[in-house]
């Protein structure tokens, strides 16, 4: 699955995203289908995963990590005016991470992923968006996920949107 598509859904999948990481930080719905909500990384290595949706589609991050404490982190989901886009943006707002990730996936659910880009930094604090190598994870039909032994268990976002499978009357 290629990173990039055509320009123009790619296009409209920068709109989005620029739209859902501008909502504010607090469980926030808004009329025009997007959603941003707050939750917590939990170290332990154990396995967890936090689900928000729009609608009948669903975004699920599933994570386990280690070391340091709880970090708050912000998940939005936004669906395009259309229905024909459903987006998945996770990340950590002061920007880098201090866990060590031993796995994440994230999963779309109703969803053909069109576009996905995982990242070990955010823009925050001046810095710019640092993309993970492109064999560190792998983007399936519906899921992005780390590779077993690539992975450098360093992520602080993850973005993905899917083509819906609405269908015109």
């Amino acid at each position: 699955m290629a990173r990039q598509s055509n320009s123009s859904v790619l296009n409209s999948v920068l709109l989005l995203v620029l739209a859902l990481s501008s909502t504010s930080v607090h469980a926030q719905a808004s009329s025009d289908g997007t959603k941003t909500v707050e939750f917590n990384v939990k170290p332990g290595g154990v396995v967890h995963t936090f689900t928000e949706g729009v609608k009948d589609y669903e975004c699920s991050f599933t994570y386990a990590s280690q070391g340091g404490t709880n970090e708050q982190w912000l998940m939005s989901v936004g669906l395009s005016d259309d229905d024909r886009l459903f987006s998945c943006s996770v990340w950590r707002p002061q920007g880098k991470s201090y866990l060590f990730f031993t796995q994440f996936k994230a999963e779309l659910k109703g969803t053909k992923i069109e576009y996905a880009n995982a990242y070990s930094q955010t823009a925050a604090a001046g810095k710019s968006d640092m993309p993970l190598r492109p064999e560190e994870f792998t983007i399936g039909e519906s899921t992005v996920t780390h590779n077993d032994g690539k992975f450098s268990a360093q992520l602080s976002k993850l973005t993905a949107i899917g083509r819906t499978r609405h269908d015109e009357l």
